[in-house]
């Protein structure tokens, strides 16, 4: 409820809602999932006081928080048949009419919501720009230019420098015998 308010308050609540009028595409990603809903409610006070807060209302979708987190690695299967590995990271229940058409399937179960007209979809599974499959899919599916770039490569040499720069410029050992 908070980063709401801190959305509000930095104005993107107005921005997202002209772009989306003027016929723009918004995906929200866990708590911006959240927030694209009418309402977020936090009747335990998880997250700072106890209440609640309307939300953008551009999914027809609500929000209860609650103390129960869910923290792992899926797999799924966006609505356009796409395969995706990320992870879920969340506290709360998404419940609405725009669940009806999901997202996503996770194991059989579907997840996430979208509007009617498909402009708008929300989905709790974090990484999925780092999926070369979804990140293509997306990009393809906004007119981009798609790379073909590969990810899990792309992180591994940028590791790899970084290493190589620490120990050139780190006395590892002499840092060992200290930290013992």
């Amino acid at each position: 409820i908070a980063d709401l308010a801190a959305l509000r308050e930095a104005g993107f609540d107005t921005d997202i809602a002209a772009h989306h009028r003027r016929g723009g595409r918004v995906l929200g990603l866990c708590g911006g999932y959240q927030m694209l809903g009418g309402r977020i409610s936090d009747p335990e006070g998880l997250e700072g006081p106890p209440g609640s807060a309307e939300g953008l209302g551009l999914l027809d979708v609500e929000t209860v928080l609650s103390a129960s987190k869910r923290l792992e690695a899926v797999t799924g299967v966006s609505s356009d048949g796409i395969s995706f590995a990320g992870y879920e990271m969340h506290t709360g229940h998404t419940t609405g009419a725009d669940c009806s058409r999901p997202f996503s399937s996770i194991g059989g179960t579907p997840e996430g919501a979208s509007s009617r007209d498909g402009r708008v979809v929300g989905t709790y599974v974090h990484g999925l720009f780092c999926d070369d499959r979804q990140r293509s899919a997306w990009l393809s599916r906004l007119g981009g230019t798609v790379s073909g770039l590969n990810y899990e490569a792309n992180i591994d040499a940028i590791l790899d420098r970084l290493a190589a720069h620490m120990e050139q410029h780190l006395d590892i050992d002499g840092l060992l015998k200290i930290a013992r």
